[in-house]
């Protein structure tokens, strides 16, 4: 995290020496287009686009974090192991799940949104290599549905 933090404060200090040396060419040159200015904007753009990058690099990073975050808090929530104080169990009144069949169910989501990005939402879940049923009956929650 520390690489992103440095990259996103280095891109920005070069953005702003890079704005600041395109205002002073312009005013040099008492605001007339010379190729001096011209190489002080191209600069200034390149800062800008470098500048933007990272940005991009730094949100993306952002949002893999809390997804992660947020998987474990449902890991959590989904097999019990929820705590609001060090020692003291958090009762969310959902019966615990195993973390196995919790991984099962977030693949098999993610397979149907997969269809449904591709198009081929009408198949439902029987493209899937290993769907012979929308659910593993060896599962007492799903048997009963």
């Amino acid at each position: 995290m520390d690489n992103i933090v440095d990259s996103l404060n280095n891109a920005y200090q070069d953005f702003i020496s890079a704005a600041g040396s395109a205002l002073e060419a312009k005013a040099s040159t008492g605001g007339e287009k010379t190729p001096a200015t011209d190489a002080a904007l191209e600069n200034f753009k390149q800062r800008w686009e470098l500048f933007r990058v990272a940005c991009d690099q730094a949100e993306e990073f952002v949002e893999s974090v809390k997804q992660r975050i947020g998987s474990e808090c449902l890991v959590d929530e989904a097999t019990g192991s929820v705590t609001s104080t060090p020692g003291q169990p958090v009762q969310s009144g959902l019966p615990p799940i195993s973390a196995v069949r919790l991984e099962q169910m977030s693949k098999a989501v993610r397979w149907l949104v997969i269809e449904l990005q591709q198009g081929s939402g009408a198949g439902g879940a029987s493209s899937h290599p290993n769907s012979t049923a929308p659910f593993d009956a060896r599962f007492s929650e799903d048997a009963a549905q």
